[in-house]
């Protein structure tokens, strides 16, 4: 069994992964925070006391990291005797914390795909660009690595997988769609990261169809899915990280990401883009000086975790199957809802937050039992999805099914 975890970020994914670890410290041991400023990790933990949500005596610590610097980062990791590391740090850290770990034998689990600052949108599979280059050295050395194990990507690759597992013979087509139907009452604001979530729609969309990968635009594709609870949502075809993992995980079948957008949304969206304010690459000043656009369109919009007192309603997440079972064509729908105001009320972020935040820590509890302590690298679909989903069920993200024989909850 591996104990004590090392949390990097002190964002609104980063409070709920504190405040899930700190209600399981029984499996997980002692929990570290670390982020570039201490005092971000210190509130945390101070919303940690304040709900009480620590299940028994323990360490519970905050500490200042450049997570860029790996020397620091395995300094960090041998002086806390962390065992797990959860990276829910930006992107662009991903490859740096996963060396660190490599190199002291730390477990480690991230919740999206690594970025480089200067690129977008990279060549498929774009897993194959950085994290699946170290899939070797992991597996020689015995390290457990799981990528990628948020809500998407991370519980859809569960759901894909389970449906592949329990409910057909053949997969044909995975269609994984992702609806916020909240509200922030803000004029205009991200999510997560405005950087990261900018970035994710101002490049090429890649899905897998037809065995090969297909491009098409921002805005494209759209469509409009009738889902449980949220009810008709449009939707349109995205380009995202757990298509990449699948396309190769999924025995061929089609594999597209579609997520809801408002008609405000894509028209601001559209101006900042049009003129130039979405780029990743520096511009010169007047003055001779350098920004990138950007950075200073995340700069003056809402912090993502200030979002959450306000927000209302209820996301819907999951994966559309269809395939054939006992030679017979049928559609599922495996899917989870979540409620912003009951996520703010339990961890104090929002809904988004939360359903990014609590997969990692049910997988590093899985990590920690050594289900799901594996000795290499994989992706989440690479795993057996019940025992995840179980922790899930009884973590806040209950996972339910709608097919020919109505809806239902699924136990595990």
């Amino acid at each position: 069994m591996k104990k004590n975890v090392l949390i990097i970020g002190a964002g609104g994914v980063a409070q709920v992964v504190a405040h899930k670890c700190a209600r399981n410290n029984d499996v997980l041991g002692d929990i570290h925070i670390a982020s570039r400023t201490r005092a971000k990790c210190n509130a945390i933990i101070a919303s940690i006391h304040d709900k009480q949500a620590m299940k028994q005596p323990g360490v519970l610590k905050a500490h200042a990291l450049d997570a860029f610097d790996i020397e620091a980062t395995k300094a960090l990791i041998e002086k806390t005797g962390a065992e797990i590391v959860i990276n829910v740090g930006t992107s662009f850290l991903n490859m740096s914390v996963m060396r660190a770990c490599i190199d002291t034998g730390t477990a480690y689990i991230d919740t999206a795909i690594h970025e480089e600052p200067g690129k977008i949108c990279e060549t498929p599979p774009w897993y194959g660009n950085y994290e699946w280059q170290r899939a070797e050295e992991c597996a020689e050395k015995g390290v457990t690595v799981i990528l990628g194990a948020g809500f998407d990507p991370g519980v859809v690759n569960a759901y894909a997988k389970l449906a592949k597992d329990d409910y057909f013979d053949t997969v044909t087509d995975v269609d994984i769609v992702d609806i916020n139907a909240g509200s922030h009452g803000k004029y205009f604001a991200t999510n997560f990261d405005p950087e990261i979530n900018f970035r994710e729609f101002t490049g090429v969309v890649y899905s897998w169809q037809d065995g090969q990968w297909q491009t098409n635009k921002m805005f494209e594709i759209g469509k409009t899915y009738d889902l449980p609870v949220v009810g008709p949502s449009k939707a349109y075809l995205c380009g995202h990280d757990e298509v990449h993992s699948l396309a190769k995980n999924m025995d061929g079948a089609d594999v597209r990401f579609w997520m809801g957008f408002g008609d405000h949304y894509i028209n601001v969206f559209t101006v900042l883009k049009s003129i130039g304010l979405l780029s990743e690459q520096p511009v010169r000043l007047a003055d001779g000086s350098e920004v990138v656009p950007l950075k200073v369109v995340k700069a003056c919009l809402p912090d993502p975790a200030s979002l959450a007192p306000g927000y209302t309603g209820k996301t819907c997440i999951g994966d559309f199957v269809k395939g054939l079972k006992d030679g017979v064509e049928r559609e599922v729908f495996i899917y989870n809802v979540a409620d912003h105001k009951d996520a703010y009320n339990e961890v104090g972020s929002q809904g988004i937050s939360y359903t990014a935040g609590v997969p990692p820590v049910a997988a590093a509890m899985l990590v920690a039992t050594g289900e799901w302590d594996v000795g290499r690298m994989a992706n989440v679909e690479e795993l057996d999805p019940k025992p995840f989903l179980n922790i899930l069920n009884h973590n806040g993200l209950p996972t339910r099914i709608r097919d020919e024989n109505g809806d239902r909850a699924l136990e595990f």
